[in-house]
């Protein structure tokens, strides 16, 4: 089994998967546009034939799943995400730090990447696109905080 975090988008969805292929290192291997869609799809609107219906980004092996809604098809689309993060976890604080700064650029750090009581390198950021992250250093076994 796999859980998959779904993302929702207006409009950027190709753009924000791009972006997260190319900060991850993944692959776009699915990127359906509305325009796509078989004939009887009851969205028609051609405002929404560019949007994505449905785009898959493999990252090893994980994946991230996102479409473009319109508010009418999820209320609420247009607030902030809240009550989630994407968590990023490495092994690598260098690797971790780099990702986070790519992932805050054009966004905001909501906490800035920095050691804490649990981790060598955590910080949390919203992206440019409004998406919540968390990027997390995994500890070695020796680790201990530095203050």
């Amino acid at each position: 089994m796999k859980i998959v975090t779904s993302l929702s988008f207006q409009g950027q969805c190709r753009e924000a998967f791009e972006f997260y292929a190319a900060v991850l290192g993944g692959k776009i291997t699915a990127a359906i546009s509305y325009g796509d869609a078989p004939p009887g799809m009851p969205i028609t609107d051609e405002k929404y034939k560019s949007w994505l219906m449905h785009c898959w980004l493999e990252v090893g092996d994980q994946a991230l799943m996102g479409a473009d809604m319109d508010a009418a098809w999820a209320p609420n689309i247009e607030k902030p995400k809240n009550g989630f993060d994407v968590t990023l976890h490495s092994t690598d604080k260098a690797q971790g730090q780099r990702r986070f700064e790519q992932l805050s650029a054009g966004g905001k750090a909501v906490m800035p990447f920095g050691e804490t009581f649990w981790s060598p390198g955590f910080g949390s950021l919203v992206d440019k696109f409004g998406i919540p992250w968390m990027v997390n250093t995994i500890p070695s076994a020796d680790w201990k905080p530095q203050g």
